[in-house]
């Protein structure tokens, strides 16, 4: 049988994240108001960082881009879901659930990347001092930077190729607000055994080691910031604990929903709407509010705007 000939469906019934109209609506309101406040924060974070010359430290280079890596993922769900809320019928096409599949993964792998060279460029920073500047410069950032992109690209493509493949006759209904590899792999017309476990280990098993490698990391550098107390440290104390805080907000959802068989929980859409929405918003706000020459340099710009 030739898969590609089986594939009939052509669209995807979205069942949304909730059938309660009121719950609906407060959670539309609520995403809506977020999305409208934390969103253009972001693209303050890039344009503080670009335009003041004072923050040029290859932190800040990653800094700004999580948050464009963060703006840009939290386009592909939260505007849909938006617009679906207001919809009787919540319709995507199978290019459509395609498309936002590979996207996810990609900036979502990404991302996970993206912390791992900022712990890298933190561990460098603290434990080998003396070298930091010969060995974080701007040739190397962007080596890293382009290593991060093309890395995510890998993992989802090698997700896609494996979708494609997979033969889709009905029925057409994703339990879901947005189409994910767990959802859309049971609605294949196939024993999809093979391909949920290399699902599994692309992105579930990837997703643990990083996650402890990268608290782990962050373990060695805390031991050896700790001692008697200086501003030096009190400031790369306060650096790690963002990060820490970061890769638990991501990792955590991320590991419950990749690392175990594509079985559905109940939980399953409230961790997805936590993992997709509000926390790609949340992120740099994060390492912002605990940056205080981030903060600095924000004042100054909108200071000056609004003199202007």
């Amino acid at each position: 049988m030739e898969r590609e000939n089986s594939t009939v469906v052509t669209e995807f019934i979205l069942a949304g994240l909730t059938q309660s109209q009121n719950i609906q609506l407060l959670v539309f309101t609520l995403v809506l108001i977020f999305y409208l406040i934390i969103l253009p924060g972001n693209f303050l974070i890039i344009l503080t960082i670009r335009s003041d010359p004072s923050l040029t430290a290859p932190l800040y280079f990653f800094l700004g881009n999580l948050a464009f890596l963060d703006a840009s993922y939290s386009f592909i769900v939260a505007p849909r879901m938006l617009v679906d809320f207001l919809s009787d019928k919540k319709v995507i096409s199978y290019r459509g659930c395609i498309t936002q599949l590979f996207f996810l993964h990609f900036l979502g792998g990404g991302e996970m990347l993206l912390l791992i060279v900022m712990a890298f460029d933190r561990y460098i920073a603290i434990c080998r001092p003396l070298h930091y500047s010969t060995l974080m410069n701007p040739r190397t950032c962007y080596a890293l930077l382009l290593a991060l992109w093309l890395g995510g690209f890998v993992h989802s493509i090698v997700q896609v190729a494996l979708i494609l493949r997979l033969p889709f006759c009905g029925p057409n209904r994703l339990d879901n607000f947005f189409c994910d590899v767990p959802q859309v792999i049971k609605l294949a017309c196939t024993d999809t055994f093979v391909v949920e476990l290399l699902m599994v280990f692309n992105s579930g098993l990837l997703t643990l080691l990083c996650f402890l490698g990268l608290l782990a990391s962050y373990a060695v550098i805390l031991c050896r910031v700790s001692g008697p107390a200086s501003e030096g440290k009190s400031k790369a104390l306060s650096t790690c604990t963002t990060h820490v805080i970061i890769i638990l907000l991501m990792f955590g959802p991320a590991i419950f929903i990749y690392t175990r068989p594509f079985t559905a929980l109940s939980a399953d859409k409230v961790v997805s709407f936590f993992h997709t929405v509000i926390f790609p918003l949340m992120n740099p706000v994060i390492y912002t509010l605990r940056n205080q020459e981030v903060k600095a340099s924000m004042r100054r710009i909108l200071s000056q705007h609004m003199v202007c």
